[in-house]
């Protein structure tokens, strides 16, 4: 609770909120470190692996918490009993964890039925016990043995058209989530998860050095990332739990905690939720226009015609 506490102090004073959302990280992994140690006995082969946003370094102050215990082959009574009492302590200290507890052979099985899990365990992370398990784990759940980059992404595009459509296709919701609505969050990340299944990178900035994006457009990404960042760090602190929906009334209190002042024609909410449109326009465009370009370099690999010149600045590829 002090650790949270000064980060949301750090965040009132204007530190960099990348820099919170790491530090609200590290500060579990030494909590879950602590837990482990205390619960769970020395010797058998398991681990306790960070999964999701979580296995991405990122937690907001009201972010799910996400953990796997991966199991090895031993599979004592104690080992099982003591990993039930390393989860209830975690939720007696009131760390509200969301949990699975698996083998290998679980999350190949799960992973491949399920885009959605290959997704979260894809960003594992490993927090403590044995390297040998997590780095086995990351092999059988590999795009050689599941979800290719090609089956990946086309089940990846097909839940992000239909997210856009469950929050109405358009970016310019009055009352929009800023992590599910058009140019949210999720988009981001969307662009992140295809990135990693097929060129195997952990950042976004791999995306200039293949060409896909300039060092400008990247910036852009970043930014607004940061500014959504910023908003959600926000949002949870005033609501004081995971919330995404950037209602009217925090639109208002969060435009005056930003600095906005009311101008003679243009209120301060009006500058915050200008300055939010334009952003996530902004991200849209970048999401839609990385998306076609992954879909010709991993869906179209063997099937693009070569380009016909239109003019001396446009050519035309595959219509």
């Amino acid at each position: 609770k002090k650790g949270v506490a000064r980060l949301g102090e750090q965040f009132d004073q204007g530190a960099a909120v990348a820099t919170l959302v790491a530090s609200h990280s590290t500060l579990v992994d030494g909590l879950l470190k602590g837990a482990w140690r205390l619960n769970i006995p020395a010797g058998p082969c398991c681990a306790l692996v960070a999964v999701g946003g979580y296995g991405r370094g990122e937690l907001h102050p009201g972010s799910d918490v996400d953990i796997m215990v991966l199991l090895g082959d031993e599979q004592t009574p104690a080992l099982l009993d003591a990993i039930s009492q390393f989860i209830t302590f975690l939720w007696d200290i009131g760390l509200e964890v969301s949990h699975s507890v698996r083998t290998l052979d679980d999350c190949a099985r799960e992973a491949e039925q399920d885009v959605t899990v290959i997704t979260n365990l894809m960003e594992a992370r490993l927090i403590k016990g044995s390297k040998d398990l997590f780095e086995g784990m990351g092999k059988v759940i590999g795009p050689d043995r599941i979800w290719p980059s090609d089956t990946f992404f086309a089940a990846k595009w097909q839940e992000q058209q239909a997210r856009w459509k469950k929050y109405g296709d358009s970016a310019y919701n009055l009352e929009p989530n800023i992590k599910e609505n058009p140019g949210g969050l999720r988009d981001i990340q969307m662009i992140g998860w295809v990135c990693r299944r097929h060129f195997g990178n952990r950042t976004l900035h791999e995306l200039v050095h293949r060409g896909f994006l300039t060092e400008s457009e990247y910036r852009a990404l970043i930014d607004g990332q940061t500014l959504l960042w910023k908003i959600r760090y926000g949002l949870h602190r005033l609501a004081g739990r995971g919330e995404d929906r950037l209602l009217f009334d925090y639109q208002r209190t969060l435009a005056e905690r930003f600095g906005y002042s009311d101008q003679n024609h243009n209120l301060a909410v009006e500058q915050f939720m200008q300055r939010y449109y334009r952003t996530v326009t902004e991200l849209n465009r970048l999401n839609e226009m990385l998306l076609q370009l992954f879909q010709e370099a991993i869906i179209l690999k063997c099937h693009l015609d070569p380009p016909i010149a239109i003019n001396k600045r446009f050519q035309s590829s595959n219509g």
